[in-house]
């Protein structure tokens, strides 16, 4: 809040969200008349408290009674749209629930992709179990994509359609890739936001990422990462029977080919010039 900082109060350089519940009951503090920074900072919770000494030196400032009035007036308009936002979200819900669509099918269970069997869940429930979608990501992606998969015969027509394939331009003998194109500005922007998400679990997802971006840089992996959530939300759209599985963050490590790796290894070695002579671990 720009606000704050003209009163060279620096919350946000030790809260994550100013208007959380540590830092709106700072700010209603000073709004009141509470200027002491220590008083402050003990109203910090959870695991905010163990930042109080951060926190004494980002509230000593200059707030005064001119700050405190705009404050209240920004806070009060923080609360009258969070009430428009619950109204809407309540509403979205209603018409996701109203689409037969969106409900799971008759059966009791679904498959999960193993011997097992796991009961049938709403479109938007199946959705939120991937990494890194939420159930508002999840009735952003039904809202932009539909329930009527049909007019996407496979996943790779979906992800051409969001524009998140590579292009390939040629000109002559040469070629390179190009950019993926515009597509979808909403649906681009939440698997955006999924992939980070994704990105930083221990999942098949998150483990993606980390073996992409070693090479091929931030945003390409985000992009790969994306589109690797697309698929898979095609698929649990095509079969509402169908259930998420994570493949697991070893799913690379665990297919490696050990002998092929091993004899690449020693081929590489006899060619810098040594002669190998492998032992097997105890």
């Amino acid at each position: 809040m720009k606000l704050l900082e003209d009163a060279l109060i620096k919350l946000s350089t030790v809260a994550t969200d100013i208007v959380g519940v540590s830092g709106r009951a700072m700010v209603e503090a000073l709004i009141v008349g509470q200027r002491d920074p220590k008083v402050l900072a003990e109203l910090a919770r959870g695991r905010m408290r163990g930042k109080r000494a951060a926190l004494v030196q980002a509230l000593t400032g200059r707030f005064d009674d001119h700050h405190a009035e705009l404050a209240r007036v920004l806070l009060d308009q923080i609360d009258a749209l969070g009430v428009q936002i619950d109204r809407l979200t309540s509403r979205i819900e209603e018409l996701i629930g109203a689409i037969p669509a969106a409900q799971p099918p008759s059966e009791k269970a679904s498959h999960t992709g193993e011997d097992t069997y796991q009961p049938a869940l709403p479109a938007v429930s199946r959705l939120d179990e991937v990494p890194g979608i939420g159930v508002k990501a999840a009735q952003v992606i039904i809202a932009e994509v539909g329930l009527d998969i049909g007019q996407f015969p496979t996943a790779a027509h979906l992800v051409s359609w969001a524009r998140l394939s590579p292009r390939t331009i040629q000109s002559g003998a040469k070629q390179r890739t190009g950019a993926t194109g515009k597509g979808n500005p909403y649906l681009k922007g939440v698997l955006g936001e999924a992939a980070a998400a994704a990105a930083k679990t221990d999942t098949f997802l998150g483990e993606r990422y980390r073996r992409l971006v070693k090479r091929r840089g931030k945003l390409k992996a985000l992009v790969a990462v994306a589109r690797s959530i697309l698929v898979i939300v095609w698929h649990l759209l095509a079969d509402p029977t169908a259930r998420y599985h994570d493949l697991g963050s070893d799913f690379y490590t665990s297919r490696i080919d050990t002998d092929r790796k091993t004899r690449t290894h020693i081929r590489q070695l006899q060619a810098l010039g040594f002669t190998v002579t492998l032992t097997p671990a105890a």
